[in-house]
Parts: structure tokens; C-alpha cells; sequence
């Protein structure tokens, strides 16, 4: 009886579970008839309602390429015409090759023979992708991209959309897909003037369409999904990636082979494509780095079609001068094995980039002219960086005359596969005590790494990357590859960046991102985007970017290596700059600044080849051509000093070893941010029965297995140049404990002639 009720408990609970998803499933059926029939009334509908308006299908023999992006300079300077120049020649299929069909199909439209003019899966993925929150995305056919490009507008949305579809269905019962086919590669753009399939041929070839190659038809079948992207003369590479997209999709679908793939991918990695038109574009880098940001912005169709009005940020005047100087300079350089350079002129107050030249000849394509290495971000930049880690010190309380051993060094590495890193100066001498000041201005490389391992490497990273050096941002895999050498340029960065950077000290320690276009209209003058002024992102306290612009100012704390009359020096006007060379002589850079612009140079060799050795900062390579922009933006301005802060005090140090004046020791003036001054002589100051010894002692912060490597290389510095000098040879007595002399040992070493700075 127990059992049997049970089994009757147990049938009614099954029974109830059951009619329960009964219910449930009726109940998505009845929704999903109603959701049906909604569907079937309102699509129709639609259709009807779009379908009033429509233009006739055959219009799409008709071209409607008549309205020009034009790109003018900030002063309205003509600069760059999209289709001032159109060139459109229609071809027949039939002399279009076969491979450059198929390769068009493939990456545009697999199913082109086989479908009705549109893809049902593709407009589930849109379906999903607006319900997702996605917006609008991609789901055209051939069909689709045809009526777009020729008889629709710029339009992204859901009317225009449906329109599309039903033109799409239309032209393919009206068409046949031969015909269809023909139409497409004789109307989408392929990049600047080039409409079509054989203005495309002549663009990039130089040659008729019906001649192309199976490499030469995947490059140009990849090429209309984005232009300004995969144009080789748009200054990158994307183009084998796209190439090697089209070859595979062809291998899927059964056109080609693997080996065919292969032989037609290395031939366009190798291919010296035609030489673009030196004509009708003026700033061609910085045109095409505008062009990539419009198209980013609005859609390659909207630039292509839209005839866009376009005011950028550049100063043709300063443009075209940047440019002759650049090419020839780098022209005198050739002894030096050097065979191109860059140059970016930008407003610090505003980021507004007034001159960007991106290699010696845009036109020179045989040797990379169009590849932009001002925006490239794998130049190692030396030296140049410096500035960064003793803005990161000034922010810890160090200061100007903190007081840093320059004896040769080791470090110990434990994350490198050498353990230990031992740099040298670029002159291979040991100066001793010397000075933050000095240390900067003559870009010495151990105190450099000192200031580094004593502030910390993750700091500096941070603070690099807020100052505009994308490259440094502290995520784990940046930090595991860097080390002590960061100061020195072992992480690579752009020219375009490191102008950004330096315009935070030229702006006060507020940062203005790189801006390039002003204000876009589009053809009945209607505004379409305008640059809005910005205050910017502070960066830097005011205080520490004018003690960093006031060192790099001092033509006399850099004279010890770059001597009293350099490149460096402007003469009748206050600039701020610093150079970099790195290992090798592979990068040479100078940026220099005043309050209101910032030039940044840079000289080498596109395949990272070295330069002579002989290339001297201050001397030869990037400064000369530093030196003529910067003389010419300021040709007509006033000069400009670096505006000292309510909070930042001049006083007098001791030129030796930094502190409060000692004795008879020499002095001079140094400024330092409010309560960060020295209040005692330095400590490096002993006596013993009436005599004074000097105790130079640094602690070491980075080494793990207790050794002072740092007071090891004081030592032997002390044995090898001043052994037989009393005051560096102190009773042991007077050496004192560790505790005694913490790192940083006082102040520093200077020339009495430094500037005094006015209190």
C-alpha cells in the first residue's frame, strides 16, 4: 500500500511538471505566430513604403563621382582634391581578368552567383547586432554595395538600409550577374581618383586591368573595404595582411592552390608599386595620416563621395619649408649613411600639428617615401626621453641640485638574460659628483639610470604615459620588457609622441593631444564636426615643467658636451631642448620647444640600419634640421621665456657638491620648488683635526644579494683619478655608517658661469 502510494504521488508530480511546460511552449508558440504574422503584414509594408521614392535601377550605369573631399590647409591652402583628378575609364568583363573576378567574389560576396541580390544570414547578423546594441554593421552583397555606391546616399540607417535591400532585388531581376559584376568593378572606389578596375590598374600598376597578375587582382580586390587603409601610399603596410586575406578565402573557395597563394603573396611583399603623382597634393604624410582620420570618423564612403570641406590644423608656410629643409639636409648626409628623416611642428597650447614631414620624398616610393615615420612607433629613442624620469624625481622631492655619483656602474638585472647591465657614457669618461642639472643638460647616461632605479621604473612608465608616450603605458607585458635601460631608449616610441610629450613641459605640465582637423563641412556647408578649445589634461605640476624647460634652456650646464656654440642654441631666443642617440647611431632625435611650439626631428634609416659613427648630436644629423624649422617658426616672433611659478625660489648652492654654501667653495643660483631646498651644506663635507675630507657615499636600491655595487664603483672612481688626493681618501673613521649619507648624496657640480636665474 505504501509503495503503490507513492508511485501515485510520484505520477501526479510528473503530470503536473508536464502540463506546466505545456503550457509554457503553447504559450511561446502563440507569441511566435503572432510575432510571424506581424512580420508578414508590416514587412510588405515597409516595402511599400520605401519602395515610393526609389530611383530606377538603371541609373547605375550613370557615375555620380562629382563631389570632391577637398583637405585645405588652416589658412585655406588647397591641399589635397579626392577626386580633383578622377580617373574612370569603363571596362567590359570580359577584359577584366577571371582571377581578379574571382578574387572579388571571394572577399565580397562567395554566394554572388547563387543569391537574390541579398543574404539572409548577413541581415540576421545586422538583426543581431542593432539588438546588441552594436548599431548598424555590414551584411552587403555585391548586389547591395553596387546600389549603395551608385544610387543611394551616405546615410547609415535602417530606412536606408531597407531601401538598399530592395534595389538589391530589383537590379537582379533587372541585371544579369555578369552584368551586375561589371557594374561593380567599373563604379567602387579604390582609393584617391582611382574609380574602377582599370583606373585602379594604371593607379597602383601602371598597367591595363586586363594585364594584371593573380597577385596584382587580390591586392586590388581587397583594397575597396578601405582605401585609405590598404593603399600602399597611405605610409603602412596593411595591405599584405588584406592581400593575403583575399589569396586565402580564393584557396577556400577552390580557385587557386596553396602554392599559387604563396608565389602570388611573396611577389606583393616585394612589389615596388607605380610612383603616385607628385601633383595636386601638397603635405602628402600629413594629407594621408588627415585622410585615414576622416575616413575613421565618417566612413571611407562618406570621404570618397561625400565631398567633405576639411580645414586642418596645418601651416602649409611652415609645411613647405619643414619639407626643404628635411630633404636637404638629409641630402648632406649622405657620407654618414644616412637616408631619411621626419620632422612634426605642432602649437603645445592647442596640440594643433602646424607641419608634419614624414621622409625626405612621399614620391620616393622604390625607397619607402610614403611610409610615415613620424607616426611609426618602433624608433628607439635614445636619450631623448631623459626629461621624463627627472620630471618623475622633481615630483618625489628631488631637486636640480641633487647631487648624483657619475662613476662607472653595474646593475644587476635578475629579469634580463644578462645579469648584469653596466651602461656607459656617450664619451666613455666618468665625471664623479655632478648634478641633476648637469646631468640632464650633458645627457649623461649612469646618473640618468641612477635617477631611474631611485624613483622606480613603474613611476616614470605612468608618467610618461600621461604625458603622451602611448608605448609606456605600465600594463604587465610593457613593464616585463623594460628594465633600467628605459632611460636610455629601450622602449620604442614615435616622433608624433614625443612631440605630445614635450609639449606638457612647453604647456605648463598640461597636456593637448596631437589635433589635426579643425572643422569638416560637407558640401552645402553644413557643419558636420568643429574642433571644440580644451583645457587639456594636467600631467605636470606648473613648478616641475619650468625647472625641466629651464635646464633644457641652459646653454651652459649642456657645454661640457655639446660646447658654447652648438645646434642647440637659438641665439636671440630662449628654447628648451634635448637630443637622443641611440646604440649603434640606429635613431637620432632633437625636440626642442618654446611656449609656443614644439619641433621635433628625426634622422636614420627606414630598415634600422646604423648611421656613421661619427653622427654627433649638436653636430651633425637631427640638430641642424632642428635647428633651421625652429629658427624659422620663430623668425618673426618675440622671444619667449619659460614662465617661472609663484612657487618655485632661487637661491644660492654650492657649485661643488650642491647643499648651502661651504666655506670657500664656489656658488651659483639654482631654483627649486618651495620646500624642497636645501637647508644644510651637503654631508659629503668632513673634517678630522682641522682638516676637510670629501665622503662620497650612495647607497645601492636595486641590488638583491646585499652588495653596494653603487659605492663599489664610488670606490674604484676615487683609486682610478684622485689616489693620491688626501681629501678623496678619508680616515675610515669618517666614512661613517650606511645610514649616515642616504641616497641622494646633496647637491651638485656646475660652472660658476651657469645662468644666475632671476629671483
Amino acid at each position: 500500500m505504501f509503495n503503490r502510494s507513492i508511485r501515485r504521488s510520484r505520477q501526479r508530480r510528473k503530470f503536473s511538471v508536464d502540463a506546466t511546460k505545456l503550457f509554457t511552449a503553447s504559450r511561446i508558440l502563440k507569441y511566435a505566430f503572432f510575432a510571424l504574422v506581424a512580420v508578414l503584414i508590416v514587412t510588405p509594408l515597409l516595402f511599400l513604403w520605401y519602395s515610393r521614392d526609389l530611383p530606377k535601377p538603371g541609373q547605375l550605369v550613370v557615375s555620380k563621382y562629382n563631389d570632391a573631399t577637398r583637405i585645405y590647409d588652416r589658412d585655406g591652402e588647397l591641399l589635397y582634391s579626392v577626386f580633383q583628378d578622377e580617373n574612370r575609364t569603363y571596362v567590359k568583363l570580359p577584359e577584366i581578368p577571371k582571377q581578379l573576378q574571382q578574387a572579388t567574389i571571394s572577399v565580397e560576396d562567395k554566394d554572388f552567383y547563387e543569391n537574390k541580390g541579398f543574404s539572409p544570414v548577413a541581415y540576421l547578423r545586422v538583426v543581431k547586432d542593432v539588438i546588441m546594441g552594436q548599431g548598424l554593421t555590414g551584411g552587403s552583397t555585391i548586389s547591395q554595395q553596387l546600389v549603395k555606391n551608385v544610387l543611394l546616399s551616405n546615410e547609415r540607417s535602417l530606412p536606408r538600409k531597407i531601401k538598399e535591400l530592395i534595389l538589391s532585388i530589383q537590379v537582379n531581376q533587372a541585371y544579369s550577374k555578369d552584368q551586375l559584376l561589371e557594374l561593380y568593378l567599373n563604379n567602387i572606389p579604390y582609393g584617391g581618383a582611382a574609380i574602377g578596375v582599370e583606373a585602379a590598374a594604371q593607379t597602383y600598376f601602371g598597367k591595363s586591368a586586363k594585364d594584371l597578375d593573380l597577385a596584382e587582382s587580390a591586392f586590388l580586390a581587397g583594397l575597396p573595404q578601405s582605401p585609405s587603409v590598404y593603399s600602399p601610399f597611405s605610409g603602412n603596410k596593411y595591405y599584405i595582411d588584406r592581400t593575403d586575406a583575399v589569396l586565402e578565402r580564393m584557396v577556400e573557395d577552390g580557385k587557386i592552390t596553396k602554392a599559387q597563394h604563396k608565389q602570388a603573396l611573396e611577389k606583393i611583399k616585394k612589389y615596388e608599386f607605380t610612383k603616385a603623382s607628385a601633383t595636386g597634393i601638397k603635405a602628402p604624410h600629413f594629407v594621408m595620416y588627415v585622410k585615414k582620420l576622416l575616413a575613421d570618423q565618417f566612413g571611407e564612403k562618406m570621404v570618397t563621395t561625400g565631398g567633405l570641406q576639411v580645414t586642418t590644423s596645418l601651416d602649409y608656410k611652415i609645411q613647405k619649408e619643414s619639407e626643404k629643409i628635411v630633404k636637404d639636409e638629409v641630402e648632406k648626409l649622405k657620407a654618414y649613411k644616412v637616408s631619411n628623416g621626419a620632422a612634426v611642428v605642432s602649437d603645445p597650447k592647442t596640440g594643433e600639428i602646424l607641419a608634419m614631414v614624414g621622409s625626405t620624398d612621399y614620391f620616393d616610393t622604390e625607397n619607402d617615401g610614403n611610409f610615415n615615420v613620424a607616426t611609426s612607433t618602433n624608433r628607439q629613442p635614445g636619450s631623448s626621453l631623459k626629461p621624463l624620469v627627472y620630471a618623475t624625481a622633481l615630483e618625489k622631492g628631488y631637486t636640480a641640485a641633487t647631487m648624483l655619483m657619475d662613476t662607472q656602474t653595474e646593475f644587476p638585472t635578475p629579469e634580463s638574460k644578462d645579469p648584469i647591465y653596466k651602461p656607459v657614457n656617450y664619451d666613455g669618461k666618468y665625471n664623479g659628483p655632478v648634478q641633476m642639472r648637469f646631468a640632464l643638460g650633458n645627457s649623461l647616461n649612469i646618473p640618468a639610470v641612477k635617477m631611474l632605479a631611485m624613483v622606480g621604473i613603474e613611476p616614470v612608465m605612468k608618467k610618461g604615459y600621461e604625458m603622451g608616450i602611448d608605448e609606456w603605458e605600465p600594463t604587465a607585458q610593457n613593464r616585463a620588457n623594460v628594465g633600467l635601460s628605459l632611460v636610455l631608449g629601450g622602449q620604442g616610441t614615435s616622433l608624433l609622441h614625443e612631440v605630445t610629450a614635450y609639449g606638457s613641459f612647453a604647456n605648463k605640465g598640461v597636456r593637448q593631444d596631437p589635433v589635426t582637423i579643425l572643422k569638416v563641412t560637407d558640401k552645402d556647408g553644413k557643419v558636420l564636426y568643429e574642433k571644440k578649445k580644451t583645457d587639456g589634461k594636467r600631467v605636470l605640476s606648473e613648478e616641475v615643467a619650468f625647472i625641466i624647460s629651464h635646464m633644457l634652456l641652459d646653454n651652459n650646464a649642456r657645454s661640457m658636451a655639446f660646447g658654447p656654440s652648438s645646434f642647440l642654441d637659438i641665439p636671440g631666443k630662449t628654447v628648451s631642448v634635448k637630443t637622443g642617440t641611440t646604440d649603434l647611431k640606429r635613431d637620432n632625435w632633437t625636440i626642442g620647444y618654446t611656449p609656443s611650439y614644439v619641433v621635433g626631428v628625426w634622422v636614420g634609416n627606414n630598415d634600422n640600419t646604423p648611421m656613421n659613427q661619427a653622427i654627433a648630436s649638436g653636430v651633425t644629423g637631427a640638430s641642424p634640421i632642428w635647428n633651421k624649422i625652429m629658427r624659422f617658426v620663430l623668425k618673426d616672433a618675440s622671444d619667449e621665456q619659460p614662465q617661472k611659478p609663484d612657487k618655485v625660489v632661487a637661491m644660492q648652492v654650492d657649485s661643488f657638491v650642491g647643499g648651502l654654501p661651504h666655506g670657500g667653495q664656489p656658488t651659483r643660483s639654482e631654483y627649486f620648488i618651495k620646500g624642497t631646498e636645501p637647508t644644510a651644506e651637503s654631508p659629503v663635507y668632513k673634517s678630522k683635526d682641522g682638516k676637510e675630507y670629501y665622503v662620497f657615499k650612495e647607497d645601492d636600491p636595486v641590488s638583491t644579494d646585499g652588495q653596494n655595487r653603487w659605492q663599489r664603483g664610488i670606490d674604484e672612481w676615487i683609486t682610478q683619478f684622485h689616489k693620491d688626493d688626501e681629501k678623496y681618501n678619508p680616515p675610515e673613521e669618517l666614512r661613517g655608517k650606511k645610514e649616515d649619507n642616504p641616497t641622494p648624496t646633496g647637491q651638485v657640480q656646475g660652472a660658476e658661469t651657469s645662468p644666475t636665474p632671476a629671483p
